[in-house]
């Protein structure tokens, strides 16, 4: 496991070494090295957004240079595990659920 935090959510959210790999090999390249960066999105995000197409999927925005990092999480029972995460340079449409 790479990390195992509490979001502003208060969700314990994992992120297991397998699926980062996935995540920066496959997805999104870019986000390799960037693993305190995620964490640090999960605690300290200046927004979190309700997916528009999975009630159980949010996106946590927080502000990185020129761009953002989103990460997104998908919310069970409690818990929660990312899905992916990613750099962006707009926050995508959905419900606003929380902001600092």
């Amino acid at each position: 496991m790479l990390f195992k935090v509490k979001s502003v959510l208060s969700i314990e959210v994992t992120l297991t070494k397998k699926r980062w790999d996935l995540i920066t090999v496959i997805k999104h390249p870019s986000m390799k090295s960037e693993e305190k960066e995620v964490e640090d999105t999960l605690i300290d995000a200046f927004e979190v957004r309700k997916s528009k197409s999975d009630p159980c999927v949010f996106l946590y925005y927080k502000k990185q240079n020129e761009h953002y990092i989103c990460v997104v999480i998908k919310h069970l029972n409690g818990d929660g595990f990312v899905i992916t995460a990613y750099k962006t340079n707009i926050i995508k449409e959905g419900e606003l659920i929380w902001t600092k």
